[in-house]
């Protein structure tokens, strides 16, 4: 069992109160667009000190955390926004985590402190292009867009689809194969927003996950000095090739999933049972009815079940030996809770009926954000095709 100290856990308890009362009362107004997500990001940022824990990450300097890994601190940033706005945290973990944590991990110094730490701290907006119009489970093989070496970097040409964060961006980091490269390499490449020849699409309308922008990014001659070239280039004028950092990304994001899945089942608990214990028919609350109970019985299994994978990966991250969870099962993790979120968020809006089924009923809008979790980050038959894999070559 992962223990707090007193310090971290008046943290965790500043930051549910944070977003119980700066996030809950927007979260419809977010979902319609009808204002912007960096303000309260800003407002986030100072509330928990990430300048400071963005410095300590990059530079070195004092963690105000006492001990507390940074990545812990996203997972329970996950979770507390989660319980409010699912696609507020998901934006969140776009920028921190797939942008902010790639450049960070893979970048060069200069990078890691002009572009990581600005992205930990949420002073701008990132986003990380992977995925294409031809080119989603078959990201590496049908991947499209291009680099071309130039003097003093390289071209860009291409676009990127499906993109969190890609209508209002600060800067991507865009995925792009190097044309002339006999080895298929692939590398990334920071682009910000203003770089001539770099468009940002208009946000898509979606099912779910509305509070947080997805969209399209268009890469037409677009130069990317060699600065920029994610880890820098070597001798040759070359990058190294990214698909196993791409890879690493991919793993993170989908165990950075788990904490919100949790949230999410948590507060469709809290919603129903509520609901079941003063909604009345037939004289009688509908909690005292053994078919409602059991609805209410199964979504709670899941939380426990979920909290379970919470507690895994906040020991291996507290113990620094994220490492010792593997591909498959952070696949195994992934497949299992989201179809697990899915049926317990369409058992509550059972448990509520019509009210559940009202727009502005936040069972209503976990259901519709919970199925991005079978389809974003990789869809579910890829999960079942990763485990098999690594299981056929003793991997997992």
């Amino acid at each position: 069992m992962l223990e707090l100290t007193n310090d971290q856990r008046t943290l965790l308890a500043t930051l549910r109160r944070f977003c119980k009362e700066r996030l809950e009362p927007r979260v419809r107004v977010f979902e319609a667009g009808a204002e912007p997500l960096e303000p309260f990001y800003r407002e986030l940022a100072q509330a928990l000190g990430l300048a400071e824990v963005a410095s300590a990450i990059v530079d070195g300097s004092p963690s105000p955390l006492e001990g507390m890994p940074p990545l812990l601190l996203t997972s329970f940033i996950m979770h507390e926004l989660s319980r409010c706005a699912p696609g507020v945290a998901l934006s969140f973990g776009a920028t921190t985590g797939l942008f902010g944590g790639a450049v960070v991990a893979c970048g060069t110094d200069e990078q890691r402190r002009t572009w990581g730490k600005r992205a930990l701290s949420l002073e701008l907006v990132g986003a990380w292009a992977l995925t294409e119009p031809g080119a989603g489970s078959d990201a590496f093989g049908a991947m499209q867009t291009r680099a071309r070496s130039v003097d003093g970097g390289f071209v860009l040409n291409g676009s990127k689809t499906y993109i969190t964060n890609a209508p209002t961006c600060d800067v991507a980091l865009v995925q792009a194969r190097i044309e002339g490269a006999g080895d298929g390499r692939i590398a990334g490449f920071i682009v910000p927003s203003e770089a001539r020849g770099f468009t940002r699409g208009r946000p898509f309308h979606k099912f779910g996950m509305q509070s947080s922008p997805t969209g399209e990014l268009f890469l037409e001659e677009v130069f990317v000095p060699h600065e920029l070239v994610l880890g820098g280039v070597g001798a040759d004028g070359m990058p190294q090739d990214a698909r196993l950092a791409i890879k690493a990304s991919l793993g993170a994001e989908r165990l950075g999933m788990i904490p919100m899945l949790l949230a999410m089942v948590e507060r469709c608990l809290e919603e129903c049972t509520s609901y079941a214990k003063t909604r009345v028919q037939f004289g009688a609350p509908i909690a005292s009815y053994q078919l409602v109970q059991e609805k209410l019985a199964r979504i709670y299994a899941t939380k426990v079940m979920l909290e379970t994978l919470f507690l895994r990966q906040t020991e291996a991250v507290g113990g620094g030996r994220l490492d010792a969870i593997t591909r498959a099962e952070a696949s195994a993790q992934k497949l299992w809770a989201a179809q697990a979120t899915v049926d317990a968020a369409m058992e509550a809006m059972q448990v509520l009926g019509g009210a559940g089924y009202m727009s502005g009923s936040v069972v209503e809008m976990m259901v519709r954000d919970a199925k991005l979790f079978q389809i974003g980050g990789g869809t579910d038959d890829m999960q079942v095709l990763t485990i098999a894999r690594d299981l056929l070559k003793g991997r997992a």
